[in-house]
């Protein structure tokens, strides 16, 4: 017994003493966390420089853009070759990829040999033996008359500018074949299958090995957006946000870049941490000075870099006594699969013994002991590396995500990940010591790389015929330059059918005249109360106007109508008005003055003086019983009497768009046309006295309000319209009335995505085909939520956030689509609104008989406030539109409001002008 102690006693002895004596000579090979974090921050400045545009040049890790967008979501279908070229076999593979409700793919595969005069041979050599190979395969497959979409597995450093064509920048690893450096070998591999007549093959993509790992584990977790390669090379790809990616058009999603982290350190970025056993490795290579950062990872050298050290130790005498073999001597002796064996848990150190002795060495106990203890110093480092590396793309994905905590997987393949028995465990546990903040899942690829280039494939097929789909439907919102000035020429025919007295009942542009018959001109002045119903706030305002100075000053109250009130019955609404006035007096201390009051009325009228205004029909949701065909004015001043505390003078009944128009006349005298984009859309505009058939005289000018809303009510738009139009106005409280108000105002632009959201999902191009309640929900798209989302500040990331507000899980790829949905929608109304824009101020420029004219407009509407681009791009019709016209859009401050007491004020000062003559 005491004899057995002493045995163990010795033996682990002998281990600590064999131990420290290579901890000492490798000591420079050990790296501590902290050590660990510099060089994740060291790599993570290397990533940045090399998304930069200006930086990438010199950059040694070069982040390629891939142009791989998307991970599958499940719906890929069909069948997809791949071939695999990069390591010591080629393989082809025939993939077959179907729903059927589960993810399920069934595959068949093939391995040639790669043989040196091949890969070290003559290019064109190379591609014509991979097609040989590819047409074997599909002849024993028997898949020769089919047309077959290919993706490429190319485990090689290229720049790609498209998903399929990709430039060899340098061969790693083995390889060295002459004349393929700087080409496309895209181009190269389908010159070659052009031989082969019976094989019809088309390559959609062109993938890395990393990003085939990376494909293939996300087909399993759509969590995973890493892929990692530990092999004979090494390398790591990810999913970066596009408006990171400077050598690439456009801002919106994803795209995978592939690091070529092998090549970290190349500029000198890691001399201190290179030792130098990595140098001597490094100048008997394939590549000095090249792929630094691999050369102290990877498969192809983990092998040379124990042989290295085992020779120096035993130079040294610190091992086999000092004896050295002709098998120690040579270069490649050792492999990273010895390695492995070697680190083995219980049979490591017999399988040191019997490595050692194949090499022709006599190794003691402590020779194996000691043997054994470098290799688990040389992976270690090399796990330990890899962490920094892949701790800091995980940052990265946390920070890009704005994100306290980050959930993700990362995909893995190589043999050294996969046939060494610690690495796993060592490289999961030292990148979560890195980063803690990442909740990290590690997922083994399943016949890896090459099913992930089929993965490739199949997505690109899948993203292809969706684009294809969705293009369809957003072409149908494109409209041309012809298109809209058609419908700037039939905007000014209905305009002459409203103004003439026969054609003018028919009419579906009501011009309407106001009995606005002057503009402000600065000596308005005194108090004024003014009323702004119009929507589903009711304002009540006091407005003092000072002259001289054009200053204006103004006190207000909004009061809520609720919707039982809207759809109430008259009485109820006037009454309700008239107990929001009485509140506001009392609130101001008015009740007994009696002021000239402006009442801003947003709905089509027939007026037959400035005070009287019929109220044509109700729109923007209102439905009060009892007011179509009465006078407003008559209405409102009945409801005073009922309530019997005040009286008002009430001057004049306007509409908001004269408002607008007065107000912004008040600080400009060019401005002679009031247009609203917001929940409606109206236009009004200082029309010859002498074009206006409906009143009499001829003398002067007055402000016809055109109630251009109803354009396309008899037709005539459409050839325009779409199906998702029609939906929405079948949907509305006034089905086939005010169509163009339809197309281009904000009650109704958000009804129209959601229309073309719910097409999309049913063809299951959004949202996995799912249909949630909310987005079934008439109203939930709100066209506040197209301004947010169309916002150039706005990332995809907070697309996603207001889609799921509304109950939409969505995905990248999701989210793009909607942003362009919106994009098209409000697109097109800001080109419509701007073509109806450009039929006036055209006729104002003809009607005057000016070669050029110079006019100012005045907007208001949320619409052309808050939304990101409707004001340029209503700016760029105009100009296109009417190119002899100086179109200037001047923004109304409060012109419904401030509008109807300027009128007011005009219209005084006008009866005073009167009564003095």
């Amino acid at each position: 017994m005491f004899a057995v102690h002493l045995m163990a006693f010795y033996f682990s002895k002998l281990k600590e003493d064999q131990i420290k004596k290579v901890d000492r000579f490798l000591y420079d090979m050990r790296l501590s966390d902290e050590t660990l974090l510099d060089i994740m921050t060291r790599f993570q400045a290397e990533m940045q420089k090399g998304l930069g545009k200006d930086t990438n040049p010199t950059a040694a890790v070069k982040m390629l853009p891939t142009f791989v967008r998307a991970i599958p979501d499940g719906s890929e279908n069909g069948e997809f070759l791949s071939l695999d070229l990069g390591g010591s076999k080629f393989r082809v593979l025939k993939v077959q990829v179907s729903q059927e409700g589960k993810r399920n793919v069934q595959m068949e595969s093939q391995f040639y040999p790669t043989p040196n005069e091949i890969i070290r041979g003559n290019g064109s050599e190379l591609f014509d033996y991979v097609a040989d190979c590819l047409a074997d395969f599909m002849k024993t497959k028997g898949l020769k008359h089919k047309k077959l979409p290919l993706g490429l597995t190319f485990s090689f450093p290229c720049r790609q500018t498209k998903l399929e064509e990709g430039i060899l920048l340098s061969w790693t690893k083995k390889f060295k074949a002459r004349g393929v450096q700087d080409t496309d070998v895209v181009s190269c591999l389908t010159k070659a299958m052009r031989k082969h007549k019976d094989i019809d093959v088309d390559i959609l993509a062109l993938v890395n090995d990393t990003v085939g790992t990376l494909m293939t584990c996300a087909y399993d977790d759509p969590y995973c957006e890493v892929g990692v390669i530990i092999g004979t090379g090494t390398n790591a790809c990810y999913m970066e946000d596009m408006s990171n990616i400077d050598l690439v058009e456009g801002d919106e999603g994803r795209m995978c870049v592939n690091t070529e982290w092998g090549a970290f350190g190349d500029d000198g970025a890691l001399e201190d941490i290179r030792t130098e056993f990595d140098r001597e490795l490094d100048l008997g290579s394939l590549n000095p000075g090249k792929q630094l950062f691999e050369k102290m990872i990877s498969g192809l050298y983990l092998g040379e870099l124990v042989r290295i050290i085992l020779l120096k130790m035993a130079k040294a005498g610190l091992l086999f006594g000092g004896k050295k073999s002709s098998a120690l001597h040579t270069k490649g002796k050792i492999e990273t699969r010895h390695v492995a064996a070697m680190e083995k848990y219980k049979e490591g150190l017999a399988n040191t013994r019997e490595i050692l002795t194949d090499l022709g060495l006599e190794p003691s106990e402590a020779d194996c002991i000691a043997v054994q203890h470098v290799c688990t110093i040389v992976s270690f480092r090399s796990a330990n590396l890899c962490a920094a590396a892949l701790a800091a793309i995980l940052t990265r994905l946390r920070v890009n995500k704005k994100l306290a905590r980050l959930r993700t997987t990362v995909g893995m393949d190589g043999t050294v990940y996969k046939i060494h028995p610690q690495y796993p465990k060592r490289l999961h546990k030292v990148v979560r010591r890195l980063v803690p903040n990442c909740d990290v899942r590690f997922l083994l690829s399943e016949s890896g790389s090459t099913k992930g280039a089929a993965m490739v494939t199949a997505v690109a097929s899948r993203v292809q015929a969706q684009r294809k789909q969705i293009d369809k439907v957003l072409a149908l919102f494109q409209l041309t330059r012809e298109q809209l000035e058609d419908v700037r020429g039939k905007m000014r025919v209905e305009f002459e059918y409203g103004l003439k007295k026969d054609t003018h009942l028919t009419a579906t542009v009501k011009m309407l005249p106001t009995y606005v018959c002057g503009m402000p001109d600065g000596t308005e002045k005194g108090k004024f109360l003014a009323l702004d119903l119009g929507g589903t706030n009711f304002r009540v305002l006091l407005v003092k106007i000072r002259s001289g100075r054009r200053s204006v000053r103004m006190y207000n109250k909004i009061f809520a109508i609720p919707l039982e009130i809207m759809q109430g019955t008259g009485e109820e609404l006037f009454d309700h008005i008239v107990q929001c006035i009485a509140d506001f007096l009392d609130y101001m201390g008015l009740k007994g003055a009696q002021l000239p009051l402006g009442f801003t009325f947003s709905f089509p009228c027939r007026q037959t003086s400035i005070d009287k205004g019929t109220l044509i029909e109700w729109t923007k949701g209102f439905k009060a019983t009892d007011c179509e065909g009465e006078d407003m004015v008559d209405m409102l001043r009945e409801a005073i009497k009922r309530r019997n505390e005040f009286d008002l003078d009430i001057v004049a009944v306007v509409n908001d768009t004269v408002g607008t128009m007065m107000t912004c006349g008040h600080e400009d005298p060019n401005c002679e046309i009031g247009l609203i984009a917001g929940t409606g859309s109206n236009m009004c505009y200082m029309e010859e006295m002498r074009n206006i058939e409906l009143v009499e005289g001829d003398e002067g000018k007055m402000c016809i309000n055109t109630e251009w809303g109803g354009f396309g009510d008899n037709g005539c738009i459409d050839d325009i319209r779409t199906q998702y139009d029609k939906k929405v106005d079948e949907g509305s409280l006034n089905p086939g009335k005010q169509r163009y108000e339809k197309m281009t105002s904000g009650m109704y632009l958000g009804e129209i995505v959601r229309q073309i959201l719910i097409d999309l999902t049913k063809q299951g191009l959004l949202f996995r085909g799912q249909i949630s309640e909310r987005l079934r929900t008439r109203g939930i798209f709100e066209t506040k939520f197209l301004s947010q989302i169309e916002s150039d500040r706005l990332a995809l990331l907070q697309v996603r956030r207001i889609l799921q507000q509304l109950g939409l899980d969505s995905t990248c790829e999701d989210s793009i689509v909607v942003k362009e949905v919106c994009g098209a929608v409000s697109r097109r109304a800001a080109q419509l609104c701007g073509a109806g824009l450009a039929a006036v101020v055209e006729k104002r420029r003809e009607d005057q008989g000016l070669e050029y004219l110079k006019i100012t407009v005045g907007v208001d509407g949320t619409l052309y406030k808050l939304h990101p681009h409707f004001s340029r791009i209503l700016q760029e019709t105009v100009k296109e539109l009417a190119p002899r016209c100086d179109v200037m859009l001047m923004l109304s401050e409060d012109g419904s409001g401030k509008g109807a007491a300027l009128i007011t004020a005009v219209a005084k000062r006008l009866q005073q002008a009167q009564k003095e003559n």
